[in-house]
């Protein structure tokens, strides 16, 4: 049954939480190395979704294992969380929080471009217009504002941060095809992005005794970034009565994220954050009415 008061209360649920993972990732990175935040954050989020899972009833699913399903979810798991969150989390620990936060965002631009090779998308003026102000955004972040002398502070950061963003949108994309059960996908995407995880921690740093204050760090991430946002958001979803109200709420999120970082990890905000996440905001409300336009012209 549709509830839009409690559809309200679990979207804002979720935009709070997501807002907070720049914080998180930050701070915990002061202790951990991009891997282990990423090794020890799955893990929490396995056993965090595994419970989700038990009070939703739906461990009969785990009948459902196939060659299919192992190959999807090693597949996905692949992509998501391993390589996305490696190339992420690699970005927030070389760049200020307020710059890798707001450059991550631009995913959804990134879809809209990668849709036209990938799914024979036409862009529309509309479109082009949201890509060409949200890079503007890009720009505005990247250069502290000194938009015409393209000086990057950090450049391979920001690479790092849009690379995250082409990875995520190669995942939705493929997503579109995901038969799964959307709680239960995700688990074995975690499940099997582990391996990949502890043999590329292996190979590379091994294995240490880490700091409490990391662990903790890695626990927030796992059971609320990587875990019970994503759930909240989909009951969300589900009770709504419009998607478009709930949906727009995630507008919110860059902006209370800066608020956060400013006050939990005590960096200084400047103006050219601001001004660079208001242009790729703007560019994705762009997007978003390019969308709604198109569903009409099909209606």
């Amino acid at each position: 049954m549709k509830n839009q008061g409690k559809a309200y209360l679990f979207a804002l649920t979720s935009v709070f939480l997501w807002s907070t993972a720049a914080s998180a990732f930050k701070i915990s990175l002061g202790y951990l190395s991009p891997v282990e935040l990423l090794f020890y954050s799955a893990a929490v989020s396995c056993v965090v979704l595994l419970i989700i899972l038990a009070v939703q009833k739906k461990l009969h699913l785990f009948r459902t294992l196939d060659t299919n399903v192992w190959k999807t979810s090693l597949f996905f798991g692949f992509l998501s969380p391993f390589l996305y969150y490696l190339i992420l989390l690699k970005a927030y620990d070389l760049l200020p929080a307020q710059q890798a936060q707001p450059l991550n965002y631009t995913w959804a631009i990134t879809l809209s471009l990668m849709s036209v090779p990938l799914l024979g998308h036409r862009l529309r003026m509309l479109e082009i217009v949201a890509v060409l102000v949200s890079y503007i955004g890009v720009m505005v972040i990247s250069t502290h504002g000194d938009l015409f002398s393209l000086r990057f502070e950090n450049p391979f950061g920001v690479s790092l941060a849009l690379a995250s963003t082409i990875v995520w949108a190669l995942y939705w994309i493929a997503n579109t095809r995901d038969t799964r059960d959307t709680v239960f996908g995700l688990f074995m995407n975690f499940l099997c992005s582990l391996p990949y995880i502890a043999i590329y921690l292996l190979a590379t740093e091994g294995f240490r005794t880490v700091e409490v204050a990391g662990l903790l760090g890695a626990v927030y991430v796992g059971t609320f970034e990587m875990g019970i946002a994503f759930v909240t958001w989909l009951m969300a979803m589900k009770l709504t009565v419009s998607t478009a109200r709930i949906a727009n709420l995630i507008f919110i999120s860059p902006f209370l994220s800066l608020f956060l970082i400013h006050f939990l990890v005590g960096e200084q905000i400047m103006s050219s954050s601001v001004i660079g996440l208001i242009f790729i905001v703007a560019g994705l409300l762009i997007q978003t009415a390019a969308g709604r336009r198109e569903r009409i012209e099909h209606s």
